[in-house]
């Protein structure tokens, strides 16, 4: 259980709580330097906690510039390893802790994932980096040997002496790990323009994905740049072109294959949207399936499509 402890220079605390008779007790608390992004910096494996942490700020340009760390605690909450100052200037955007490896994103012009072992708690140690453009907020696993990305694509644009980032549309990259010193982006999906948003971004229950069906969905609002026109090189901003859930077939030989497009908007919502559309209970949130039948929710509606055709099955406004 972190805590973020709040002084010149940040640090995180971790409580550690067990159970004594049904009675919650504290047993352990340890302390590291930096905060941590979210659940996915951290985690437990074969007695030692695990964590992620960013120390410093990315808009300093001094030795209080950001940078990234891991730290092995051992049963005593004490730092039994540590790996500091990985990708100095950048900050966290995405962790993910999978047996005796993480794997880290980091942006501020380009992504950059880390393979770091961790079978060593006392010497943590990267392996290897892939440097792409755009970012991963979340990292789900494939196997063992691959891991999907979901983030934004971005473009590089000159400013001045240096260069800039700027985000365009919602990025899926698949990444092979299998020789962790050399990991490669297989395969990538860019989906509309700047503006578009998908709350698996932040939220990965947002996200349905079956290896064993090659099945991969998500909810997802699309912006679309229609008329394209540079400003100073900046990426435009798109209107409203969809939302609800794309659904994709994947596997590692023909990557990202879309299916479907499902919406539970009306052809007189996407009449009335204009330029930009809003929270509206009609916005699919959540996607399943029960055995051959795919299931789309919103607040307002649920509508179900055959799995192997994506024809749909049944509709119910609630």
């Amino acid at each position: 259980m972190p805590e973020m402890v709040a002084s010149q220079e940040s640090k995180t605390r971790v409580y550690r709580v067990g159970l004594n008779n049904g009675r919650p007790e504290c047993t352990g608390q340890g302390e590291v330097p930096g905060t941590i992004l979210n659940q996915f910096s951290m985690d437990e494996h074969e007695g030692y906690f695990r964590i992620a942490t960013t120390t410093g700020e990315m808009w300093s340009t001094d030795e209080g510039t950001s940078k990234n760390n891991i730290y092995v605690l051992n049963d005593q909450m004490n730092i039994a390893g540590r790996l500091e100052n990985i990708a100095p200037g950048e900050r966290i955007y995405s962790t993910r802790f999978m047996g005796d490896r993480v794997y880290m994103v980091t942006f501020r012009n380009v992504d950059p994932l880390f393979v770091i072992d961790l079978k060593n708690p006392q010497k943590p140690i990267i392996l290897g980096a892939l440097k792409i453009p755009g970012y991963s907020d979340y990292l789900h696993p494939y196997d063992e040997n691959h891991i999907i990305g979901f983030g934004k694509d971005t473009v590089e644009i000159k400013a001045g002496d240096g260069s800039q980032a700027f985000y365009t549309g919602m990025k899926i990259a698949m990444f092979d790990i299998t020789d962790v010193t050399k990991p490669r982006e297989m395969f990538k999906e860019i989906i509309g323009d700047r503006g578009t948003e998908s709350e698996l971004l932040h939220n990965h229950k947002a996200l349905l994905f079956s290896r064993e069906r090659n099945l991969l969905a998500f909810p997802v609002t699309v912006m679309k740049v229609r008329q394209k026109a540079s400003v100073s090189g900046m990426p435009q901003y798109g209107e409203f072109e969809f939302q609800g859930a794309y659904v994709y077939r994947v596997d590692l030989k023909q990557g990202f294959k879309l299916q479907a497009r499902i919406s539970h908007l009306t052809d007189e919502d996407y009449l009335k949207a204009g330029g930009y559309w809003y929270n509206s209970n009609r916005n699919v949130e959540r996607i399943l399936y029960i055995n051959d039948a795919l299931y789309t929710l919103s607040k307002a509606r649920v509508r179900a499509h055959n799995l192997n055709t994506f024809k749909e099955a049944g509709n119910l406004w609630l």
